[in-house]
């Protein structure tokens, strides 16, 4: 598993395209693209549009805004899978259901990704870097953000920070 990480427009979903193209012209294994975002305005659905432009027409696409354990268990444990994103996945079960058990939710996701043989790459938001937000909600975002990365990047094999477009490689890189 490789965690490609960062803030807002840092270049985390393009180097992760990049490095999923290279994983399949070595391997020759399909690349499963697993889209986590939900169109609820239209500035959500213009960035959704261009994500769909820029990634290769024959790459595989699910669609998984809550489900996203249970269609990763579904796919083929050999296969490339990109994940774009772990933050809005989360925004879309604090949203959806706010009371559930998120730790129990994170495990399941985390169990999924340790039984693939396939490489998978995780794009993630890195939403602590600014200031404490105001509100409890926001807060609470924030936190279960910081631990769903803390928990991905435990078991990650790899770990690259996205800033300005650059990777930074913090974990298990040359």
């Amino acid at each position: 598993m490789h965690l490609i990480i960062g803030g807002a427009r840092s270049g985390k979903s393009r180097y992760a395209q990049q490095q999923a193209m290279q994983a399949e012209s070595v391997t020759a294994n399909p690349v499963h693209y697993i889209a986590t975002a939900t169109p609820f305005d239209h500035e959500m659905r213009e960035r959704i549009a261009k994500h769909q432009h820029d990634r290769p027409a024959h790459w595989l696409t699910w669609e998984a805004p809550l489900l996203l354990a249970e269609q990763l268990c579904d796919l083929p444990d050999n296969d490339i899978v990109l994940i774009d994103c772990l933050t809005l996945w989360l925004n879309n079960h604090l949203y959806e259901a706010p009371a559930q058990d998120f730790s129990a939710l994170f495990d399941a996701l985390i169990r999924c990704m340790q039984q693939r043989r396939g490489v998978t790459y995780v794009v993630a938001n890195e939403v602590g870097l600014g200031v404490i937000p105001v509100g409890d909600v926001s807060r609470r975002f924030v936190d279960l953000a910081g631990w769903l990365n803390q928990k991905t990047a435990q078991y990650a094999d790899k770990v690259t920070f996205m800033a300005a477009g650059l990777p930074m490689h913090l974990k298990g890189n040359e």
